[in-house]
Parts: C-alpha cells; structure tokens; sequence
C-alpha cells in the first residue's frame, strides 16, 4: 500500500536486492512452518517466488480468498487472521478434516471445499442450476426461508396463515370503528376492508371465488369465535347448508406466519398509504418538454 522507488545501478546491488527479496520470503515460510501451520489462506495474491518457496516446503496455499469468505472460513475452522507474519502461533490456527479442489462436470469451474470443521454450525449451500433465473429462484428462497428462521429467534411468536390473522383483525378493527363517532369511523373502517384484501387476493389466486370464500371465513369465525379459521386452497371443499367453503382450522394444518414479519408487513403498508396521503398534487411533464 506504499510505493517507493529504488534504482539499482549495478549487478552486484541487483544481486544483493533479490537475496534480500529471497530471504523475505524464507523468513514469511519458515514462520508459518514453525507455528505448525499445514495450510496458508491468503486474503491477497502472492508471488510465484513465494509460492515456489512454499511448495518446496510442503505448504498447500489459497490465494485471492475474498475478504467475506476468509471470515467464513475464520468463523467455520476457528483459527483467526493474522495481519502479520510476527503474530502467527499456534493457538491461531484453525483445524478441518479435509480440504479438497471439486470440479462441476465437463466446465471449468472448481470450487474449494473445507470439511470436518471445528465449528459444525457454519455451512456453505452450493446452488446449481440448468440457468441464471432457476439459481437466482433458489437463493431467493433459501434466503426467505433463513429469513423466517431469523424472527423465529428474535421472537418465536406466530399468527395463522391463509388469510386468518387479516379476517380476525378486519373483524377486530370493525368492531372497534362501531364505538367511534365522526369522520374517523370511516377511515378504521377502510383499514378493515384493505386488511381483507390479502385473503380475497389468496382466494382468486387459488382460482376460488373470493368474494363467497372470505365472507364464509369471517362467518365461521365469527360463530365459533375462533381466530384460526382461514381459508386452505389446497383442500377439499367444506359443505354446509348453503354452499361449499374452503375454511379450515389453520392451526389444525400447521399453516402459520411469524407474528414479527407481520407487523412488519402491516406497519410498512401503512406507512406507504400514509406518505401518499400527504402528496396533494403531482406535476406532470408537459409533451414539450417542459412541467411546471
């Protein structure tokens, strides 16, 4: 990270800066060898001396690890990164089982796998996939789902899925709008209705018919009193006296959301609707080329 400029004027001084050189390269190996190291993991590129040197000595190295995956491997293996050569000693090291170089098919891709680790916790997911969008699909949904996993550890409180949270709060906030009065009741009231759309969105979705599917929901939850009921698109139909329904127990199918994602879900919405409100007008370009 610092440049500096030295000019060699004679053979003998050439000579002098190369053992120099050598001997940099002797000490950096025989320090990482006496720490009783077997393998060097480098953050940066090294040079092909150096990389001689610890081949001569029986040192395998990986060069050109990235600054996130060096951390990984840190965290997986236990050893630590050792800025300098001075502080390598052998309660840094990290231990694994096996490193070994994998290769895909017929491609040249190659991928350096280290098992056995010493922290078992810490995994790498390999997706493969016949194109960029299936890959892209995939690692999106691995990423939800750890996502889930995630607020399950920060609060392992949950609500019911299939659209049952939303009727029981539409129930809720209607029921709270009968015991205001004024302009306000009519606001609360547009908030329960919007909370309706996301299981009316689920039942057309299904290929249901939304309108009869939720108000059967919001009618079985209200005559048994039970918050659970939603509405299972992939279940048979329920037949009653007047017609047939998809509303089932959600806790009964184990169909269930985190309750902080949900929040989040609400909160956010709300927020967006509340910052439109406050735009009164929009300026529109004019096809001259010039708005006003």
């Amino acid at each position: 990270k610092t440049k500096h400029k030295l000019d060699i004027s004679s053979k003998e001084a050439y000579e002098k800066l190369y053992e120099q050189e050598q001997q940099y390269f002797k000490d950096m190996v025989q320090k990482v060898k006496d720490s009783g190291a077997n393998l060097v993991v480098c953050q940066w590129g090294f040079d092909d001396e150096a990389n001689h040197l610890l081949l001569q000595n029986n040192l395998p190295a990986i060069r050109w690890v990235g600054g996130v995956e060096i951390e990984h491997i840190a965290i997986a293996t236990g050893g630590r990164i050792v800025p300098r050569f001075e502080e390598l000693g052998e309660e840094k090291l990290g231990k694994a089982g096996m490193v070994r170089e994998v290769s895909f098919g017929n491609t040249k891709e190659r991928m350096l796998v280290i098992e056995d680790c010493s922290n078992l916790k810490a995994v790498t997911v390999l997706v493969r996939g016949g194109n960029k969008m299936i890959v892209e699909e995939a690692k999106r949904s691995l990423h939800d789902a750890m996502c889930v996993v995630r607020n399950l550890i920060k609060d392992n409180r949950v609500v019911y899925g299939g659209g049952a949270s939303e009727i029981a709060c539409s129930l809720a906030v209607s029921k709270y709008a009968d015991t205001v009065g004024g302009v306000d009741q009519y606001a609360i009231r547009a908030f329960a209705d919007a909370l309706d759309d996301i299981p009316l969105a689920l039942a057309e979705n299904s290929g249901l018919s939304p309108i009869e599917e939720v108000a059967a929901a919001k009618s079985q939850q209200i005559k048994e009193g039970n918050p659970n009921i939603g509405l299972a698109c992939n279940q048979p139909a329920n037949k009653d006296e007047h017609n047939e329904h998809h509303s089932y127990n959600m806790k009964e199918l184990g169909v269930f959301e985190t309750l902080i994602g949900k929040q989040e879900q609400l909160q956010l919405a709300t927020q967006v609707v509340k910052m439109i409100l406050k735009i009164d007008d929009t300026i529109v370009m004019g096809q001259g080329g010039g708005g006003y």
